[in-house]
């Protein structure tokens, strides 16, 4: 009997027969296609299939003719046929065919013996966006499909990790691996918060489960939900709060701030806040991708830069329009409307000439005002910054895959599964622990709504101020992490570049928002301070 082919759905659709990768159609719908038979299995009736994937006013029933012509000589790979057809109804033999989400399916069955070993390789392999290279966003009733699909899996993956997080035969340190993962993907199971805080206790991190507890409690009220129960039988939680003195540095109250709101002209209210002595320099930070200044100090990434900021300087920042504390209800996200809200803030402090940070688009809205107002910017500092935004620079392909996500951002940003804001935070931050990913997703999801992300996303999008960094005549630092997937470090070599007498300085780091604990942001802080002093 010819071998089994092999169809990979999570992750990119892939297919394989004796080890060997087959050439797919490069018709995204046809990948799409072959990814349903695979999912569904049972026979698929023709008229439901013309619904799922192609627009009434064409002809959905030779379309599909043409995508199973093209599926055929791959599916039937080594002359057994595994793709029928009748006049009916479609279907792939599952006979014939190795799906990896079946095998995700049956490790995270309980009822079947699976090795741990087995079980950590199936989570793995859950661990990817199913059918992330078949996005159609024009097909509503396919799109609404594949999110229950991808819901699905999200649902295996927890199931699995649990079964590890509660695996008396694993050693202590990788039954807390398994349950931050199991907590990462099921944020509000009280559960996972249980076994997430007893795993830090019997590894004797007493103040690191201490910390944790009281993050989880926090996050279980202000989403309306009863906190977990602390249960010593279970060595699942903190036996007494610890004194307020021995809290780890990042439980301490965050330094005292001023928020105040001003109007700009379309009658939009911004927050702006000021922190630190009011006689010590002033440092601005423009806004960018997200902000929201009381989260902010709660924040893994955000709130350890902030505050030793505060300490040297009187900093100076704001959430953009849209999002944070600012009106959500605007009429306008565009890069005009940023650059003018930087204006009115620094107007609104009183500042005539000050130091301005930009990061990420920040960048760009910060390297736009120093070009405006070349008197009033002392120093210019940018870091993980971008130019030009993808609508200028990204190859067609590229573009369409990037609309599907504003797409998908819109329709699923403010839901409590996470998997749309971590085509982010990942991205944002690869080498972030499990625990800071999900406290970055939560934030995004409590910073703005899903039609101001989408509207954001597009925004920024459309960013181009290559033409005005000849015109930046303040001295400037340009920092960019080496290894940043968002934002590759060439871009902020050829801001560098083309700012006159510009400083360049790279970290050794992949993330594109520094995470406090990392030497970089050290790192950062020292050349910040090294170039204003100078």
């Amino acid at each position: 009997m010819q071998a089994m082919i092999s169809i990979r759905t999570l992750g990119s659709v892939e297919v394989t027969h004796d080890g060997e990768g087959l050439p797919l159609p490069a018709s995204r719908k046809t990948r799409a296609l072959l990814g349903y038979l695979a999912l569904m299995g049972a026979p698929q009736r023709r008229d439901r299939l013309c619904e799922l994937f192609w627009e009434v006013p064409d002809d959905p029933r030779g379309a599909l003719r043409w995508s199973l012509s093209k599926l055929r000589p791959v599916v039937n790979s080594g002359g057994r046929t595994r793709l029928l057809a009748d006049r009916e109804r479609v279907q792939l033999d599952p006979e014939g065919v190795d799906v990896d989400l079946d095998r995700v399916r049956r490790a995270a069955d309980e009822a079947e013996e699976t090795s741990t070993d087995d079980l950590a390789s199936a989570w793995e392999m859950s661990d990817c966006l199913l059918m992330e290279d078949c996005e159609l966003p024009n097909q509503p009733t396919f799109a609404a499909w594949l999110e229950h699909q991808r819901n699905e899996v999200t649902r295996l993956r927890i199931k699995i990790a649990r079964r590890l997080a509660t695996c008396t035969a694993l050693p202590p340190e990788d039954t807390e691996k398994w349950s931050e993962r199991w907590l990462l993907d099921a944020p509000f199971d009280p559960q996972a918060a249980q076994h997430a805080v007893g795993s830090r206790r019997r590894l004797g991190r007493e103040r690191e489960a201490v910390s944790l507890a009281a993050q989880l409690e926090r996050s279980f009220k202000e989403a309306g939900l009863e906190p977990p129960l602390w249960d010593d039988d279970l060595r699942a939680g903190p036996r007494a709060p610890l004194p307020a003195d021995d809290l780890p540095a990042e439980s301490q109250p965050p330094p005292r701030q001023s928020i105040r709101f001003v109007q700009a002209e379309d009658d939009i209210a911004l927050a702006w806040a000021s922190v630190g002595d009011p006689g010590n320099p002033p440092l601005v930070k423009a806004a960018n991708w997200l902000s929201h200044l009381e989260l902010d100090w709660e924040a893994p990434i955000w709130s350890p830069l902030f505050r030793e900021l505060a300490e040297s300087y009187h900093f100076i920042r704001y959430d953009e329009r849209g999002c944070g504390l600012s009106d959500w209800d605007v009429p306008e996200i565009s890069f005009d409307s940023f650059v003018r809200d930087l204006e009115l803030v620094v107007d609104a402090a009183g500042i005539d000439r000050f130091p301005l940070l930009g990061i990420s688009q920040g960048a760009a809205v910060s390297v736009e005002y120093a070009a405006r107002h070349p008197d009033r910017v002392s120093h210019l500092i940018l870091f993980g910054g971008y130019a030009a935004g993808w609508r200028h620079t990204a190859p067609p392909e590229e573009v369409r895959e990037r609309e599907a996500v504003m797409v998908l951002t819109e329709t699923g940003w403010g839901r409590a599964n996470p998997a749309y804001r971590n085509l982010f935070s990942q991205t944002f931050m690869p080498d972030a622990t499990a625990e800071e990913l999900q406290w970055f997703d939560e934030f995004q999801r409590r910073t703005t709504s899903p039609e101001n992300a989408a509207r954001f996303l597009e925004a920024f999008a459309n960013i181009d101020v290559r033409s005005r960094l000849k015109d930046v005549q303040a001295p400037t630092l340009v920092v960019h992490s080496r290894g940043d997937l968002r934002i590759p470090a060439s871009s902020g070599r050829s801001i560098a570049s083309q700012i006159q007498n510009a400083e360049f300085s790279g970290l050794e780091s992949n993330n594109h928002l520094l995470v406090g604990r990392e030497g970089a942001s050290g790192d950062f802080l020292s050349a910040v301070r090294r170039f204003l002093a100078s």
